[in-house]
Order: structure tokens, then sequence, then C-alpha cells
């Protein structure tokens, strides 16, 4: 026999640490496809976050706060392999890209899609991926996955009154692009709070 199994405390807490982080699972990945916009990448990034997670185990304070400590070292992940991508130059025929991405979503749905469709207003899930990226990651951390201006700040590692701002900023571009689409009804389906 290769490995024994004991049945200690340690293991016992590493259970309860591993089904905790799990039970962040669908969060974590509505946050990936948020900031990679592709179902490969956004799974990747997620496996990779539970990765580091699981190796860093023993750096989490129990008692503390582990969907923060989870979106933050997704976040940090991401962060880190867009710049190694970025450090690597490729040439793209960026033509074929946007034809090729047109194509692609008038033919396919990913997860995410189908289930943002299911759960937001076509008119709210538009205006929300017109926003720029930091003002979609803010609001979204905030409004969808309710967490606080200081647990933001730290995972984006930004200024709290940055993320007030990119808040602020971003519920006043959701709702000047609802109200410009003259359907003032979902202006009223957003969060109380969340209109500008």
């Amino acid at each position: 026999m290769l490995f024994r199994r004991s049945t200690s405390a340690a293991d016992a807490g590493a259970t309860t640490f591993h089904d905790e982080a799990l039970s962040y699972l669908d969060g974590l990945y509505g946050m990936a496809m948020r900031l990679t916009r592709n179902r490969a990448d956004a799974e990747d990034l997620v496996q990779e976050t539970f990765l580091k997670a699981i190796r860093a185990q023993r750096q989490f304070q129990p008692g503390t706060n582990m969907k923060a400590w989870l979106f933050t070292i997704l976040h940090n992940t991401f962060l880190n392999t867009r710049r190694q991508a970025g450090r690597a130059p490729t040439t793209v025929d960026s033509e074929m890209v946007e034809r090729a991405a047109a194509d692609v979503a008038a033919s396919v749905e990913t997860p995410e899609q189908l289930l943002m469709r299911a759960s937001l207003d076509a008119d709210l899930q538009e205006a929300l991926d017109l926003m720029p990226d930091a003002f979609r990651q803010a609001v979204w951390l905030r409004d969808v996955e309710e967490f606080s201006y200081a647990e933001i700040a730290k995972m984006l590692k930004v200024p709290i009154g940055t993320v007030m701002s990119r808040i602020s900023r971003g519920r006043r571009l959701l709702h000047a692009h609802l109200t410009s689409k003259g359907d003032r009804s979902v202006g009223a389906a957003l969060p109380e709070g969340s209109r500008a």
C-alpha cells in the first residue's frame, strides 16, 4: 500500500476547508467568466485558483472570510496571467478575430450567458457587457457577490476610494445605458442602492 489514510484532526480540518472552498465554486466561476470572457480560460482560472488555495491552505486563518480570500487569489492569478501574456506579444489579424468572435457569439452561448440570460434582463446584460473592465469588476463584486468596499479594495489592490468611485461611476454608466434604451422598468430592477 503506497498511501495510508489517517483520520486525524488535520484530515478533518482539510476536509472542512475543501468543502467550504468548493461551496464558492459557482461565484468564482462567474467572476472568472467576467474577467476572461472565455469559458475555457475561466475554467482554467478557477482550477488554478483552487490549486493555489489548497497549496496555501495552511496560510488561511480559520474564522476569516474564505470567500474574500478565494476571490483575491482568483483576481491575483488573473492579473499574473495577463501580465505573462503581455510579455509574449503575438501578431493578430484583428479583423479576422472580430469576425470569428461575431460568428461564435451568434452561434454558441456560454454557460454564463445562459445563466445570465435566465437571471438578468437582456438590456441589463448588454449594459454590463459594455462597461469598461474596471467598473464592471467593481460593480459585479459589490452588487452581485456582495463584498464590502474594503474586501473589494483588497482584492483589486486599489484604495477603497477608488473602489467607491468605480462602483459609483459603473452604476451611473449602467443607469445611463438603461435609460437611453427607454426601458425604465429594467432600471427599477437594479438592487436598491445600485441606482445612480
